[in-house]
C-alpha cells in the first residue's frame, strides 16, 4: 500500500469518530491542518515518516473537539478579573461584602469595582444583594455586582449616580429599575439593563482584555472546547474587530464565530468588504435577536419580533432567537414560522437558543419551521435545584426537552453559555443523559438521551448550527484536526462518572494547543 506521510499520528487510542460511516478507529494521521487517514493500529506504517510526531494515547479515548455553540467570550474573561461571588465562593450576602470589601482595600479609589456570579437562590438570604448593601462593603468606589444569567446587577449608590440612574430616571425600553415600594428609590437592582451601562461604564483596558482573554482561551482548551460562538447580543463592529485581534494576537486560541446584535446589523453594511466578513478568523454567525418575558410582558412585542425576524431572514441571513419563557419560545416559533410562510427558505437553520419550557403546541411549531435548537444541559445540573423549587409544576416536565429535541428533528446543539455556567462539556454530557442536578434530584427522566446522543450535541451538532459539518465536528480524512483526548470513554463508563472524566489533551488543526502536565 502506498505511504501516506503524516507529520502528526495518533495512535492507540479508543477513537469516537462521531462518523457514521468509520464510527471507531484507533489512528489518526494529520498533514497540515487536515486529517489525511483514520484507520487502525496497523496503519501507522503506511503513515509514519522519518519526522512525524507520534503521540501514544495508550487506549485512551479520542473525541472531535468540543463546540461550545452559545457562549460571551468577554463577559467570561472579564470574570476572570472580578470578584468572584458564585455559589461556588460566597453562601451569603456578607460574603459578597467581605469579598468586595477586600478588592476595595486595594483598589485605586473611585474606581470600579466588579464582582460577578451571584446567584440570590444560593444566598442565605433569599434575596438579591441592593445598593445599600454594596455601600457598606465600598463606599467610596462604585461597584457594579452581575448576577449568574448576566441578565441582572446591582449598583451601590456611587455607581448608580456615575450612571445617572436616581428617582426620576425612566427604565429603558426592555430594562427595570427596581425600587423601593415606600420611597420609590432605586434600590440598586437593575434588569435587562447592560446596553445602557456598557455606555456609562469604563470597559476593561486593553491590557486587563488581553489579560482574561488570554485565561478564558486556556480555560476553553483545557476541557477540549476548540470551536466557540460568541452569542453577545450587543455584538458589532467593534465586537467584530476586537476578537480578530485577539485571535491575530494569538491571545484567543478556538475558532471562533461571532454572531451579530440586530440593531448593529446596519454597522458592516458598507464598512466592510464581503472577504473581509468571511474572514477566517472570525467569520460571522447568525443575527441574535433576543426576545424576553421576564418582567411578565413580551419584549420586543410580537409584531415587533415578527418584523426584526423577516428581515433577516429575507436578507438570506441566519436567525438566532433567544427564548427562555414559554411565552417567549412561542413567540420565537410563530416568528419564525410566519417568516417562512411569507418568504419560503430552504436550508435556513435559523435557531431558538435556549427554548427553556417548550410544551408540545410549541414544539411543533419549531418542527414545522424546521429550526435547530440550541441549548444548555449544564443547566440541568447547576440549576436543577431552583427549577424544581422554582418553576411551576405544569411546566417542569417541559423543560429541556433534549430528548424531545432529538426526536423531532430539530438537531440539538449544546453550549454552556458561559459564563453563566462553568464551560466544561462532560458536564453537559452527564446533565442531557441523567437529568440529575448537582444535588442529585432528578428533573423529567423522561427526556434523558445517550452519551452518544449527547456527544453529538457538543461536536457534529455545534458544526451543523454554523454550515460547517463538512470540515469539522466529526473525525474523518478531509476534515480540521481538532480533537480531545480523554481519560474514559463518556459512552462506556457508568454514567455518575461522565462528569468526572478529565481532558488529557487539545489538538487544534493538527497542533497540541493544551496539554495536561
Amino acid at each position: 500500500m502506498e505511504k501516506k506521510t503524516a507529520y502528526l499520528v495518533v495512535h492507540n487510542a479508543n477513537i469516537i469518530t462521531m462518523d457514521p460511516l468509520r464510527p471507531r478507529a484507533q489512528l489518526i494521521a494529520v498533514e497540515g491542518e487536515r486529517i489525511t487517514w483514520v484507520g487502525a493500529i496497523e496503519d501507522l506504517e503506511i503513515v509514519r515518516g522519518p519526522r512525524t510526531q507520534i503521540i501514544d494515547c495508550q487506549g485512551k479515548t479520542v473525541v472531535p473537539g468540543f463546540h461550545d455553540a452559545h457562549c460571551h467570550i468577554m463577559a467570561f474573561a472579564a470574570t476572570f478579573l472580578s470578584v468572584d461571588c458564585s455559589p461556588a465562593s460566597v453562601s451569603s450576602i456578607a460574603d459578597i461584602q467581605s469579598a468586595v470589601r477586600q478588592r476595595a482595600a486595594t483598589a485605586p479609589e473611585g474606581s470600579w469595582i466588579r464582582a460577578t456570579g451571584y446567584n440570590e437562590f444560593y444566598l442565605a438570604e433569599k434575596r438579591h444583594p441592593t445598593r445599600w448593601d454594596l455601600d457598606q462593603a465600598a463606599p467610596d468606589h462604585p461597584v457594579k455586582l452581575t448576577h449568574r444569567t448576566g441578565h441582572a446587577c446591582v449598583l451601590n449608590s456611587l455607581g448608580l449616580s456615575l450612571v445617572g440612574i436616581g428617582i426620576e430616571m425612566e427604565e429603558p425600553p426592555g430594562g427595570t429599575i427596581e425600587r423601593d415600594l415606600e420611597t420609590g428609590e432605586p434600590n440598586g437592582l437593575l434588569l435587562e439593563m447592560d446596553a445602557y451601562l456598557s455606555e456609562k461604564i469604563p470597559p476593561l483596558t486593553d491590557e486587563e482584555l488581553r489579560k482574561g482573554v488570554k485565561l478564558a482561551s486556556q480555560t476553553y482548551l483545557t476541557h477540549g472546547i476548540t470551536s466557540l460562538q460568541d452569542a453577545t447580543a450587543s455584538n458589532g463592529l467593534a465586537q467584530w474587530q476586537t476578537l480578530r485581534r485577539l485571535r491575530d494576537s494569538g491571545e484567543l486560541v478556538p475558532r471562533v464565530r461571532m454572531m451579530v446584535g440586530i440593531d448593529a446589523l446596519s454597522e458592516f453594511t458598507g464598512s466592510c468588504s464581503p472577504d473581509s466578513l468571511r474572514d477566517s478568523q472570525v467569520p460571522l454567525g447568525a443575527v441574535k435577536i433576543v426576545v424576553d418575558e421576564g418582567s411578565g410582558t413580551l419584549y420586543p412585542s410580537q409584531a415587533e419580533l415578527e418584523e426584526q425576524v423577516f428581515m433577516a431572514h429575507r436578507a438570506g441571513l441566519q436567525v438566532a432567537v433567544h427564548a427562555v419563557e414559554e411565552g417567549a419560545v412561542e413567540a420565537a416559533a410563530r416568528a419564525l414560522l410566519k417568516a417562512l410562510h411569507e418568504f419560503p427558505r430552504e436550508n435556513h437553520r435559523h435557531r431558538v437558543e435556549h427554548c427553556s419550557v417548550c410544551p408540545p403546541s410549541v414544539l411543533k411549531m419549531l418542527k414545522e419551521a424546521q429550526v435547530m435548537i440550541v441549548t444548555q444541559p449544564s443547566f440541568l445540573y447547576y440549576n436543577g435545584e431552583r427549577y424544581l423549587a422554582e418553576v411551576p409544576e405544569a411546566q417542569l416536565r417541559w423543560l429541556y426537552r433534549i430528548k424531545s429535541f432529538h426526536e423531532n428533528g430539530l438537531m440539538p446543539a449544546a453550549s454552556s453559555d458561559s459564563p453563566v455556567v462553568p464551560v466544561d462539556p462532560l458536564v453537559g454530557v452527564y446533565a442531557a443523559v441523567t437529568r440529575r442536578a448537582e444535588t442529585g434530584q432528578v428533573l423529567s427522566p423522561g427526556e434523558r438521551i445517550s452519551p452518544h446522543q449527547a456527544l453529538w450535541m457538543y461536536t457534529v451538532g455545534g458544526a451543523h448550527s454554523t454550515f460547517e459539518e463538512e470540515a469539522k465536528g466529526s473525525i474523518a480524512v478531509g476534515k480540521t484536526a481538532d480533537f480531545a483526548i480523554l481519560s474514559h470513554d463518556p459512552t462506556q463508563v457508568p454514567a455518575e462518572e461522565i462528569k468526572e472524566i478529565k481532558v488529557e489533551m487539545a489538538v487544534l488543526g493538527g497542533k497540541v494547543v493544551w496539554e495536561r502536565s
